[in-house]
């Protein structure tokens, strides 16, 4: 077991705080405006219209002369406290509120709920909820929104199935917060039942239509990473909006399904004339674009922003900056931040990861320098980021110091995403027994994204022994991830341990797991064009084929000599080498040749780490064929160009 002794991501401290003791209301020694007479026979009148005013300590000083508040002054008064941020006067309000006998009125109960969750008192809210007799659905409803927005989402569904057993039927507000509980904390598998659960009730009891509830649900499948069932869910909905598609679009986008997501948004284009894509549907449609490179495509989405105004939303300018930047084309994106007139945290981390990706990790260094510099604040994701940066670019030492500092200088105490940045970082450097120490010396559960590193390193560097250790763990956490077997056998197959390499292998067939396949993109006149290893359903196939063929002769007598070391299968050479001309990057490169002008860019993205044999082949083709070729794979770019490679061999 794994020890705990750092301080732990916090949860609102304001849930375990004992109620402190509510001041008395404010007396009349303030000088009340001077048209406004106490005497007034209507204080319930005045007393709103200063709360609308935002005159709230003169309304509480009619409070305390009015002998008959009603419901609708109790409620204005409310939401001024909440508006105002005063928890002071919240505590007073519901003393008072609970002496003239309303605690138990269920409209204000609910305001009551929501204006202290607005002030982040959760424990006042829960004792609201605690001490009302008569809980209608909108108190329930009250108190899911506020814990599912704090984050307790497994608390709302405790209360959920106590709910269901007082025989309170459930109304769509109802479903949507609990949904939104189960993606609020970890998505944990016991929590994906729970969303079954809940999707299983919505259908029982009608509400198989309601396209708010069923957008929530795409969503929350999205969030699971079960991207056929959120498609099934929105392929369902007899009504879909603006919302809706924009969630499944963003479902194809955040799941490794990019292609997917361009031609669901080209078909929300055609179908829909009476919904326009907003910003949130943008974000997601350019880092589709960004995940396969595909600039022309992105160039048409930038023009529509540009049309449509989106382009002073900073969401939508920081997903250009990536857009370009993984695209190939970083001037852009930085050209586009520098023409920025407000630049927040995500703009920055955009360009900073930008730099990264590219391998360009000193520079990387700078801007987050010159971004500490213009006094913006760097949060989690910044430190993922730069540390990510220091990775690419073998920048060890930096990367060590700036971990240092997250917690001494800025007070950012490292998740287990930072510790997977120092473990690649480490590993890819072949320090692995470092990178080791650090899972070691952990003061929080490492997960499966930490031993994913230790294990991606091991795979570099040929460590069995390492290896072992994180795959364990690995098939413990992530028993249904193949590409942790695959791995494992891959090194194992590098030692020759071939016992081994059956072993695991025979372990994937058992537990009926399928290897991801390798897969390329390439964008040739504004069109996508995908590849797997050993294509056989493009048609200009055999063309590409016998062109390959023809290549790898005529770069053998330059100097090349095919890897056959990345065939981890016992195999003769002579079959190792027509293996290798298969692999999907290959393909995509002989494709982009055939069908491009001379001088015109090839750009292709591969959901793998690209191969050793791929790497040397590429450097070869962008010297012989005179082309300048960009490849981005799963970690990084590779930019080819007269025989030489931007990562330096350090991939």
């Amino acid at each position: 077991m794994w020890s705990f002794h750092s301080p732990q991501p916090t949860q609102p401290p304001s849930l375990f705080t004992p109620p402190r003791t509510p001041p008395k209301l404010p007396s009349s020694s303030l000088t009340l405006n001077p048209s406004i007479s106490t005497l007034t026979p209507n204080n319930n009148q005045l007393i709103q219209s200063l709360c609308k005013r935002g005159n709230l300590k003169q309304a509480f000083e009619l409070l305390s002369q009015e002998t008959n508040p009603s419901q609708r002054t109790y409620e204005l008064l409310i939401l001024s406290c909440a508006h105002q941020n005063s928890l002071s006067l919240a505590q007073s309000l519901h003393s008072h509120i609970s002496e003239n006998g309303f605690d138990q009125d269920p409209f204000l109960v609910t305001k009551l709920i929501s204006m202290y969750a607005a002030l982040d008192s959760l424990y006042d809210a829960r004792n609201v909820f605690d001490k009302t007799r008569k809980r209608t659905i909108f108190v329930w409803n009250a108190l899911f929104r506020a814990l599912t927005l704090a984050g307790f989402g497994e608390e709302v569904l405790g209360l959920y199935r106590k709910m269901n057993r007082t025989g309170i039927p459930s109304d769509r507000f109802t479903y949507t917060y609990v949904l939104k509980a189960c993606v609020t904390s970890e998505c944990l598998v016991s929590l994906l039942k729970k969303g079954k659960e809940i999707h299983a009730h919505i259908l029982r009891h009608g509400f198989e239509a309601h396209v708010h509830i069923l957008t929530t649900l795409v969503d929350t499948y999205a969030r699971f990473g079960c991207v056929s069932h959120a498609s099934s869910v929105f392929g369902g909905m007899p009504v879909r909006n603006v919302v809706s598609w924009s969630a499944m679009i963003a479902c194809y986008a955040k799941n490794g399904k990019p292609f997917d997501a361009l031609e669901l948004f080209r078909e929300m284009m055609v179908e829909t004339h009476d919904l326009f894509p907003n910003s949130v549907t943008m974000v997601s449609v350019l880092q589709a674009c960004a995940a396969l490179a595909a600039l022309e495509q992105g160039k048409l989405i930038h023009a529509y922003i540009l049309r449509r105004g989106l382009d002073s939303v900073l969401p939508v300018i920081s997903a250009l900056i990536t857009m370009y930047s993984r695209c190939g084309k970083l001037e852009l994106g930085q050209l586009i931040f520098d023409q920025m007139k407000k630049k927040d945290v995500v703009s920055w981390n955009s360009l900073i990861s930008s730099y990264g990706v590219h391998g360009f990790g000193k520079k990387a260094m700078q801007i987050f320098q010159e971004m500490i510099r213009q006094d913006v604040s760097p949060s989690p994701i910044t430190f993922v980021s730069v540390l990510g940066a220091c990775s690419h670019a073998g920048l060890v030492e930096e990367g060590k110091r700036l971990f240092d500092s997250m917690r001494k200088e800025h007070g950012i105490y490292p998740r287990v995403e930072h510790y997977a940045c120092m473990v690649d970082l480490l590993g890819r450097a072949n320090r692995l027994e470092e990178a080791a120490k650090i899972i070691d010396e952990m003061r929080i559960e490492p997960g499966a994204k930490v031993w994913g590193s230790l294990l991606g390193s091991c795979k570099i560097h040929c460590n069995v022994e390492l290896a072992e250790r994180a795959s364990s763990r690995l098939f413990q956490l992530e028993p249904v991830s193949a590409g942790n077997y695959v791995l494992l056998a891959d090194i194992y197959a590098a030692a020759k341990m071939w016992n081994e390499v059956k072993r695991v292998r025979k372990l994937l067939e058992t537990r009926s797991l399928q290897k991801v396949s390798g897969r390329s993109w390439i964008e040739v006149k504004r069109k996508m064009y995908s590849f797997v290893s050993v294509d056989e359903f493009n048609p200009q196939i055999e063309e590409i084929q016998s062109f390959l063929i023809k290549l790898s002769a005529e770069m053998k007598e330059k100097g090349y000599v095919p890897q056959t070391k990345v065939v981890l299968y016992d195999l003769d050479e002579g079959e190792k080498e027509r293996i290798l001309l298969g692999h999907s990057e290959k393909l995509a490169v002989a494709f982009g040749l055939i069908n491009t002008n001379e001088g015109e860019t090839i750009r292709i993205t591969k959901n793998l780490r690209l191969c050793e044999d791929c790497h040397l082949f590429t450097k070869f083709i962008s010297k012989f064929a005179n082309k300048e070729i960009l490849v981005r794979d799963v970690n990084r770019f590779h930019h080819f160009q007269n025989g030489v490679c931007s990562c330096g061999d350090y991939w």
